[in-house]
């Protein structure tokens, strides 16, 4: 959880520097005032990179050379981040240069749910995997290590393939393939059941209209379900040489939870398919809570109100209260205000790019945040 947060030529926010509740932060503001943006620096202070834009060039605001974010976490842990035009990237954690954005997220395990989030059921499988190997990073300690091994050998693989290598040559790889692919993919599997779990409680005290449907677990390991992962490498390398790359394997998994044996989008509406996403992020906290007591969770929320009538956005503003999480949400609805706990929860507004707390005053920081 983030104790302090302060900006400098982020975007149209120029200089702000905020306190947050360690529950529930509402951020209000117009369309392009610059609320999401407070959330982008947020996202690239737990991540290394923005969610808006590949190319952090085009974050820095657009009078100056160089964007900071700085934060203390609650037990006041500094993390700096920095990018410069001229000199590029950098960030710092505990007053330390950062060796690998593996430490910057198990340091601040950080959720984004973005307006658009009911797209995610329409997405690719990249999406989806990314989302469950958030949980699965955080839940088991030796994923990191077996999925960049994993990922190495597949670099491999696909270079020999394109070079156009002789086949055992570039069977070399498989046992490394084969060796950390089954571990991700049993690593996975449990974790997939343990989403479910937690999941259906959470999705039917968001969405109780639809407590007498069936949800179901569809897990894609990546190669057919009848081989192992040995064999059929050996059997569809010739297929590989005419793709160019290694078709198959972990890199290739997807999941779903089917809704009454239908994807989520061929039967919820857009606002069911919110919740559904909501309800998945929830599931993760717990999970991290419960199995791991790790409760340092930040969730962001981008434009809450999108998609979702007023009961049911005070239900998941509830329902978020229950967990253990930092919360920073976004809306363009000034009457949610109504359901912020003013001695417990904070609310900031912003507008053109200045951030106001509940009083009304400017929140400026000081020039030089640079630790």
């Amino acid at each position: 959880m983030l104790a302090q947060i302060r900006t400098l030529s982020f975007r149209n926010i120029k200089q702000a520097d905020i306190t947050p509740a360690q529950g529930i932060n509402l951020i209000i503001g117009e369309n392009g005032s610059g609320k999401t943006s407070l959330l982008e620096a947020i996202y690239m202070l737990a991540m290394g990179r923005s969610f808006r834009s590949r190319s952090l060039k085009n974050v820095v605001n657009h009078d100056e050379q160089r964007l900071t974010v700085f934060a203390r976490s609650l037990d006041q842990t500094p993390i700096g981040l920095q990018y410069d035009l001229a000199t590029g990237l950098q960030i710092r954690l505990n007053n330390a240069p950062l060796k690998r954005l593996s430490d910057l997220a198990t340091h601040l395990p950080l959720q984004f749910i973005p307006a658009n989030c009911h797209q995610f059921f329409e997405l690719g499988p990249k999406y989806r995997r990314r989302m469950v190997d958030w949980g699965v990073f955080h839940v088991e300690h030796q994923f990191n290590f077996h999925w960049q091994s994993y990922k190495k050998a597949l670099q491999q693989r696909n270079a020999a393939i394109k070079k156009l290598k002789p086949i055992k040559e570039i069977q070399l790889w498989d046992k490394y393939l084969v060796e950390h692919g089954l571990v991700i993919n049993a690593m996975r599997e449990r974790y997939l059941q343990t989403l479910l779990e937690y999941f259906l409680p959470l999705f039917h005290q968001l969405c109780p209209e639809l407590n007498d449907y069936q949800f179901n677990l569809r897990y894609l390991r990546g190669w057919n379900k009848d081989s192992d992962f040995a064999t059929y490498l050996i059997a569809h390398i010739e297929r590989d040489r005419a793709l160019g790359y290694t078709r198959s394997g972990a890199h290739a998994a997807d999941w779903s939870l089917r809704v009454n044996g239908a994807d989520p989008y061929e039967m919820l509406s857009r606002g069911q398919q919110k919740l559904f996403f909501l309800a998945l992020s929830m599931a993760q906290i717990l999970i991290l809570a419960e199995k791991k007591q790790l409760t340092s969770t930040v969730l962001l929320i981008d434009d809450l109100s999108s998609e979702l009538d007023w009961h049911h956005q005070n239900t998941v503003i509830n329902t978020l209260r229950s967990l253990p999480v930092q919360c920073f949400i976004s809306s363009t609805n000034e009457e949610l205000t109504g359901l912020i706990d003013q001695k417990k929860e904070k609310m900031f507004h912003v507008k053109h790019g200045v951030i106001f707390d509940r009083e009304g005053d400017a929140i400026n920081g000081d020039s030089d945040i640079v630790e």
